[in-house]
């Protein structure tokens, strides 16, 4: 069915051109980023990100915040389904939370506070000032379930980049960690971004793949250009290019940046929702 994508016209062409480029992506032997936003790791494709990072198809991991937390709350304890148009004040009050058409209840974060008060005892025993990839890493060491990102990113050495790592309940706990516990811990993020800039210089070839948008989908492109770009791009976004927003910008206007190369047959955008078009380029691009 996908063979017949390319000649179907809009979006799925697209959607063929991009399993092109990600099929194009391993045969250059590319160093490849993989990006995307927290949401990804609150829908079902929280699975399909740890089988390419367990099946050794991916080398770098740019995220949010979100995704670190809730792959955690994962490990011990599911979100539910839900409705787009449940009553929200009924919500607050029985103590769930909404997104989009998943619900969450308050008891998750209770007891990821818990278990993140424990792991910074250990993870700033030793050092006070840590790096997000650090932090990261040795969280993924505390976990034991093979569908988690971080587990599987831990046990590969895969690196997980999260620039902006106070954006969640992260950040949260943190703060009150350092009021109540230790006021000298802290998050150094320049010698992570120096880190990703030098990889990628290393680098003969690179590919990125964004899920979505924001910090990551920027993180990975602006230290590629270091090495003059990166070589292969595909987005998957419902982005507005109209809005001027990076998350919106389509790829061709990075390579008037300079963050990708203007080979043009070596990106493209797909305009659709990731848990509808995610899963079609994984199986079909990156199956043993």
């Amino acid at each position: 069915m996908l063979d017949a994508y390319a000649t179907t016209g809009f979006q799925a062409t697209q959607l063929a051109e991009a399993i092109d480029i990600a099929e194009r992506i391993q045969e250059a032997d590319a160093t490849v980023y993989l990006t995307f936003t927290s949401n990804i790791i609150s829908s079902g494709l929280r699975e399909t990100v740890a089988y390419l990072v367990r099946e050794g198809y991916v080398d770098v991991l740019i995220t949010t915040s979100g995704s670190l937390t809730e792959d955690v709350i994962k490990t011990a304890k599911p979100f539910k389904m839900g409705k787009w148009d449940a009553d929200e004040a009924s919500l607050r009050e029985r103590g769930i939370n909404r997104l989009g058409n998943l619900f969450v209840p308050s008891d998750r974060y209770v007891w990821l506070e818990e278990y993140l008060y424990d792991f910074f005892d250990d993870f700033f025993a030793e050092e006070k000032i840590r790096t997000p990839t650090a932090f990261a890493r040795e969280l993924g060491e505390t976990l034991d379930d093979e569908d988690s990102v971080l587990k599987q990113a831990a046990d590969n050495d895969v690196p997980v980049y999260c620039p902006a790592l106070t954006d969640a309940e992260v950040g949260n706990f943190l703060y009150y960690y350092r009021q109540g516990y230790d006021s000298d811990v802290g998050i150094e993020i320049l010698d992570d971004y120096d880190s990703l800039i030098e990889d990628g210089l290393l680098a003969d070839t690179t590919g990125l793949i964004a899920v979505g948008g924001g910090v990551p989908k920027h993180h990975a492109i602006m230290t590629n250009l270091f090495r003059g770009g990166a070589d292969y791009v595909v987005y998957i976004s419902t982005g507005m290019e109209g809005d001027g927003s990076l998350s919106g910008a389509p790829p061709n206007e990075a390579v008037s940046w300079g963050k990708i190369k203007e080979k043009q047959t070596n990106y493209t955008q797909v305009e659709a929702e990731a848990t509808l078009v995610f899963p079609l380029l994984v199986a079909e691009a990156f199956k043993r």
